[in-house]
C-alpha cells in the first residue's frame, strides 16, 4: 500500500489563503464597476491575456482531474485525442467567431438572440438554457465538494450549526457555494476573470510541478527518460491505440460537434469575447487559448497514464470509490508532493470548478437583468430602469441563481448521484447551440427560426430516447439526431425570411454590425489593464513566498519539501516579471 501524504494543518492555512484571495479578487474588482455595463462585460476593456487565460480555464473543474483522469488512466492515449480537441474549437473562434462576437457589439450574451431573431426567442432560451445552466452549477459544486470532503477526511462526519445537523460533505457545499456567490455578486465579470487568471496560474504551476516528478518516480532513480521509457514498455497491451468510445469515429465526430459548439457559441466563451478592447484582440485571445489547450491537458494527462504503472492495482487502494481510476491523480498527488503543494493541489481543484460555476451564473444574471427584467418593468411600468437599479438586481439576481445552485448540489443526491444525474439530463441538451452558431453564421432566417430549430432538437431527442432507439449510444445519437433536425429545421425556415417584415429590423442593424469591424481607436499599448496584470503579479508574490515558506515542513523521501522551493521560486518569478513588464511599459508613456 503506498504511503499517502494527507492533508495537515499547513495545507488547510493554504487552501484558506486561497479562499482569501479570491474573495480579495472580489473587492478589486468591485471598484472596476461603476455601470452596468462594466459590471458585465467589464466595459469591454479586459485585457486579452487576463480574457484568454480566463477562457481557457473555464473548460476546467473538478470533472478533469477526477472523471476524466479516470477515462485517461482506464482508456490511455485516447484521452489526449478527446481532452486536446478544443484546439480546433479555438482555431476556428481564430479565424471566424472571434470576431463576429465583437462585432455583434452585445452587452449580454442572450442580447444576441434578440438582435438576431426576437425578444421572444430571448425568453424561449431562458427556459431551455437558463435552467440547465443553474442544474450545472449545482452538478459542478457536488463532484467538487464529494472530492473536497473526502480528501479533507471529514465526508461522513456531522456538524451541528445550531439549527441544524449537517454532514461534512453538506458542509463543504455549503462553505464552498458561499465563497463562489460572495465575490461573483461583489465583483461581476471583472471578478470571473481576474479569479479565472488566478485559477490559470494555480493549475498550470501544480501541473508542471507534478509532471516532471511522476516520470522521474516511475524512473526509479534514473531520472525522466528512464519514466517515460517504462511507461512505454510496461503499458498495458493498446495503451497507446485508440480503444473503446474514441476507436469509435461516430463518437469522435459528435465528440468534437460538441466542443466546436460548446468551445465558440457557449454562453459564457461568448462573454469573453466581446469583453476585450477590440476584434484583433479575438485573435491574441484565441490562439493563446489554442495553445494552452494543446499544452494544458498534456500536462495532466501524461502523468495519469504514469499512473497507470505505478498503481497498477489501484482498486485495492480505493475500495469505496465507485470507479477507483478516478482517485489516479489525487493519488500522484498524495503520494509524490509535500504539504504546501499538496493544499495547492486541492486549491487547484477548487478553483477550476468554482471557475466554471461562476462563469455560468455571471453571464445568467447579465441576461435575467438585462434581457428579461429592465424590458419587461418597461412594458409594465413604463419606466426606465437606471444603471444603479440595473446593478442591484443583478448582484440580487446572482446570489439568487448561487443560491439555487447550491440547493441543487445538496438535492442531487437524491436523484442517485452526479454522473446518472448527467447522463439523464445532459445528453438531453447537446446541441442546443446549434442555432445560435447558425443564426451568427447565416442571418437570412426568419424571427421565429431559433425557437423553431431549438425545438425541433429537443423534440426529436425526447422521442427518440422514449422509443428507446440506440441507448447504447446516447451521446452520439443525440448529438446527430439533434443538430441534424436543428439545422434541418434552420435553413429551411429561410423560405419564410421577408426582409420588409417589421420583427427584422433589428435584424438588419445586427447583419450592418456584422459587417463593421469591431476596431480600438486607441493605438499601440492600451493602459487600462495594468492595475489588473499588478493584482496578478501580487498574487503570485504572496503564493510564491508562502510555498518558500512551506520548504522548512517535514517532508517524506519521495515528497521532498524542495519542492515547495522550486514552486514559490516559479511564482516569485512570474510575479516580479509581472511587475517589471508593467512598470517599463506604463513609464514609457510618460
Amino acid at each position: 500500500m503506498p504511503e499517502f501524504n494527507t492533508v495537515d494543518l499547513f495545507d488547510y492555512g493554504l487552501i484558506g489563503l486561497y479562499f482569501v484571495i479570491i474573495i480579495w479578487v472580489g473587492f478589486y474588482a468591485a471598484r472596476q464597476n461603476r455601470t452596468t455595463d462594466e459590471y458585465f462585460k467589464g466595459g469591454g476593456k479586459i485585457p486579452w491575456v487576463i480574457a484568454g487565460l480566463s477562457n481557457w480555464v473555464s473548460g476546467y473543474s473538478a470533472f478533469m482531474f477526477v472523471a476524466a483522469a479516470g477515462f485517461t488512466y482506464l482508456h490511455g492515449v485516447g484521452a489526449a485525442v478527446i481532452f486536446t480537441s478544443a484546439v480546433w474549437a479555438y482555431i476556428l473562434g481564430y479565424f471566424v467567431f472571434g470576431k463576429l462576437w465583437r462585432r455583434a457589439r452585445i452587452s449580454s450574451p442572450l442580447q444576441f438572440l434578440t438582435r438576431r431573431y426576437s425578444p421572444s426567442t430571448t425568453y424561449f432560451y431562458s427556459i431551455t438554457s437558463i435552467i440547465p445552466q443553474i442544474v450545472g452549477i449545482g452538478q459542478g459544486l457536488y463532484i467538487l465538494c464529494i472530492f473536497i470532503s473526502t480528501a479533507l477526511g471529514f465526508n461522513e462526519r456531522e456538524f451541528d450549526l445550531g439549527f441544524a445537523v449537517v454532514t461534512g460533505f453538506q458542509l463543504s457545499i455549503i462553505l464552498v457555494g458561499a465563497v463562489m456567490v460572495i465575490y461573483s455578486v461583489i465583483g461581476g465579470l471583472w471578478a470571473a476573470v481576474l479569479s479565472d487568471t488566478v485559477q490559470a496560474v494555480i493549475i498550470t504551476t501544480m501541473t508542471l510541478i507534478i509532471f516532471p516528478v511522476s516520470f522521474s518516480y516511475l524512473g526509479e532513480g534514473h531520472g525522466f527518460l528512464a519514466g517515460l521509457s517504462r511507461l512505454l514498455s510496461e503499458a498495458p497491451e493498446g495503451y497507446f491505440q485508440l480503444s473503446g468510445d474514441t476507436a469509435n469515429p461516430l463518437f469522435l465526430i459528435a465528440y468534437f460537434l460538441n466542443v466546436l459548439l460548446g468551445y465558440n457559441v457557449g454562453w459564457a466563451i461568448v462573454q469573453r469575447y466581446y469583453s476585450v478592447r477590440d476584434e484583433r484582440d479575438t485573435k491574441k485571445m484565441a490562439l493563446l487559448c489554442a495553445v494552452l489547450a494543446l499544452l494544458g491537458p498534456l500536462l495532466w494527462i501524461l502523468p495519469v497514464m504514469a499512473s497507470r504503472i505505478i498503481f497498477p492495482d489501484i482498486n485495492s487502494i480505493w475500495p469505496s470509490f465507485a470507479v477507483p481510476a478516478e482517485a489516479s491523480f489525487v493519488s500522484l498527488a498524495l503520494l509524490l508532493l509535500p504539504h504546501g503543494l499538496i493544499g495547492f493541489v486541492v486549491s487547484a481543484i477548487l478553483s477550476a470548478t468554482l471557475g466554471q460555476a461562476n462563469d455560468a451564473f455571471n453571464w445568467l444574471a447579465a441576461t435575467l437583468t438585462r434581457d428579461i427584467y429592465v424590458p419587461l418593468r418597461k412594458r409594465l411600468t413604463r419606466l426606465e430602469t437606471s444603471d444603479r437599479h440595473q446593478l442591484v438586481i443583478a448582484r440580487l439576481t446572482m446570489f439568487i441563481v448561487g443560491a439555487l445552485g447550491v440547493w441543487v448540489a445538496l438535492y442531487i443526491p437524491k436523484l442517485g448521484g452526479a454522473f446518472q444525474f448527467a447522463l439523464q439530463f445532459y445528453s438531453l441538451t447537446a446541441a442546443f447551440m446549434m442555432p445560435v452558431a447558425l443564426g451568427l453564421l447565416y442571418t437570412r432566417t426568419p424571427w421565429w427560426s431559433g425557437m423553431a430549430s431549438c425545438s425541433a432538437a429537443i423534440i426529436v431527442a425526447l422521442t427518440l430516447m422514449a422509443l428507446g432507439v440506440w441507448n447504447d449510444h446516447a451521446f452520439v445519437r443525440n448529438m446527430f439526431s439533434e443538430s441534424l433536425a436543428a439545422t434541418v429545421v434552420f435553413f429551411g425556415s429561410a423560405f419564410w425570411f421577408k426582409r420588409d417584415d417589421p420583427r427584422h429590423q433589428e435584424l438588419l442593424k445586427f447583419e450592418e454590425d456584422l459587417k463593421r469591424p469591431a476596431l480600438s481607436e486607441a493605438k499601440g499599448f492600451d493602459p487600462s489593464g495594468l492595475g489588473a496584470y499588478r493584482l496578478m503579479g501580487r498574487i503570485c508574490l504572496i503564493l510564491g513566498a508562502v510555498l518558500i515558506a512551506c520548504v522548512f515542513i517535514p517532508s517524506t523521501r519521495l515528497a521532498a519539501s524542495s519542492l515547495n522551493l522550486i514552486a514559490g521560486v516559479m511564482l516569485l518569478g512570474l510575479g516580479a516579471g509581472t511587475f517589471y513588464l508593467t512598470k517599463d511599459r506604463s513609464q514609457t508613456r510618460l
